[in-house]
Order: structure tokens, then C-alpha cells, then sequence
């Protein structure tokens, strides 16, 4: 389905009935990502998945897309389809843009799950390495969009899931570079949201894998204990709804 919002559209499904679940992917993803999930969840949840602006089938807003932009994005489609209380899911940007939801709409929000994400801030470092991606991707996007999907799996899985990584690239190809660029920009200059993640007095988990190579487990292990949040840790890499399907399917399973 698409919905008109601002000068552009956005897309999304909805399957199943129930309790509300929505489901929102990361950088360099879409909605499909979680095709395999959304069987099972759709038993027992409404299930919405979306294209975040300038990825999927969703059209571009702004030379930056920042995590409030984007939050409010998904708010739109929700308004549009009457939903006030839901549990919000997200994956690796996509839990930045649950937390900007959590902090601008917290009384819509009834459970909270961040997938192999984190409420820091990027450090100076890692906002540097973002610059220079800015600089890749005009330059090279192919290589970059297959250098950084291939790189979410974790070192043993990429040969495993050969035909998903080859899939996630013919996709991201399609997405326009300006998305790509406006994601990256919001994803540097997003603001640290521990403090949201730690003030969010309702349902929170918080999920990651042992070989996360993107965000590792030490790390937000740390946050976790720090923000007061549940965690609960996976085996596999940044992909874990890819890597370790039947585990994020038992946990999403039991989420409130």
C-alpha cells in the first residue's frame, strides 16, 4: 500500500490481526527484510512493515533524513491506519527511529524493542567514518552498498547466506542515492537517546548478537545495564532476523 505524505509516498503492509507490531528495518533495507518473519508474527500480532523515506518503495523527503523525520514518517502511516498503541521494533537504524518515536510519541508506544542497535550517539570516530562514506557512495555506490551488506553478516554466515546478501544488494541498488545519503547524514548527526531508552518505563528489550560486527554485544550490554533494559543475546551477526530467524521469531513471539 502507499500513502501520501509531504510531496512523496510511503509504503507498507499490514498482516494479520491483534495486538499492534510494527517492524522497522535498517539502513540499506526494506520492508522485505522481514518477509520470513511475518507469517508466524501475523498469528498473533497486526503486523505492519514498512519502507523508511528514500529506501524501498518509499520516496525521499529531505538532503537529510533524520531520525525525528523518519519517526514521524512512520507516525503518519500509523494515524492513517488508526493505531495508537503499538510495539515498536526495531532493526539497527531502525531502533534509532524507535527511539526518536519513543521520545516524541511515548504514550503511543506500549512495548519497545531494539534488534542489534544502540540509544548512543555515534562517537567522533565512527560520525568520521560516516563522512567518508558520504564520499564512497558518490563516487562508488555499488561497491559500497556490496562491501557494507556483505560486511552485517558475521564471517561465517556470509557464505551460508549467499543468496540473501545477493538479494540485499540488487535491492539497495534500486534504492535512490539520495536516500542512501540522507540516511547516513541522519545516522551521524542523530543525538544520544540513552536517556530515553533509560526514562522508557514500560516494556523495553533489547537484542543483540555475540558476533555482531557492526554494534558488538559488549558494548551494548553495557548500555543495557546502564538504561536499566533487558537484553537478551543471540548467536549470529548484525542480521539476526537472517542469521538467527527462529530465535527473533521466539522472542518477538513473547513480546507484550
Amino acid at each position: 500500500m502507499k500513502l501520501k505524505y509531504q510531496h512523496t509516498s510511503l509504503f507498507y503492509e499490514v498482516s494479520g490481526q491483534g495486538p499492534v507490531m510494527v517492524l522497522i528495518h535498517g539502513f540499506l533495507e526494506s520492508a522485505t527484510m522481514w518477509k520470513k518473519l511475518v507469517p508466524e508474527l501475523a498469528a498473533k500480532y497486526k503486523v505492519v512493515t514498512l519502507d523508511l523515506p528514500g529506501h524501498g518503495a518509499s520516496g525521499c523527503l529531505s538532503e537529510t533524513h533524520s531520525m525525528e523525520q523518519m519517526a514521524d514518517a512512520v507516525r503518519s502511516i500509523l494515524q492513517h491506519l488508526k493505531i495508537k498503541d503499538a510495539i515498536i521494533v526495531g532493526h539497527s537504524m531502525g531502533g534509532y527511529v524507535a527511539l526518536a518515536y519513543a521520545e516524541l510519541y511515548t504514550k503511543e508506544i506500549r512495548s519497545l524493542v531494539l534488534l542489534n542497535s544502540t540509544p548512543a550517539e555515534d562517537s567522533p570516530e565512527r560520525k568520521e567514518n560516516r563522512t567518508r562514506a558520504l564520499e564512497v557512495i558518490e563516487k562508488n555506490r555499488k561497491a559500497f552498498i556490496s562491501m557494507a551488506i556483505a560486511n552485517l553478516f558475521a564471517e561465517g554466515s556470509q557464505t551460508k547466506y549467499a543468496s540473501e546478501i545477493k538479494q540485499l544488494k540488487k535491492e539497495a541498488l534500486a534504492f535512490p542515492p539520495e536516500g542512501i545519503t540522507a540516511a547516513v547524514k541522519g545516522m551521524r548527526d542523530r543525538k544520544d537517546r540513552t536517556s530515553v531508552l533509560k526514562q522508557f518505563k514500560k516494556n523495553k528489550l533489547m537484542v543483540c548478537a555475540t558476533e555482531d560486527p557492526i554494534i558488538p554485544f559488549e558494548v551494548v550490554a553495557v548500555w543495557a545495564k546502564f538504561c536499566e533494559t533487558p537484553l537478551k543475546k543471540v548467536k549470529g551477526g548484525h542480521m539476526s532476523h537472517i542469521e538467527n530467524k527462529s530465535e527473533i521469531q521466539k522472542i518477538l513471539h513473547f513480546i507484550e
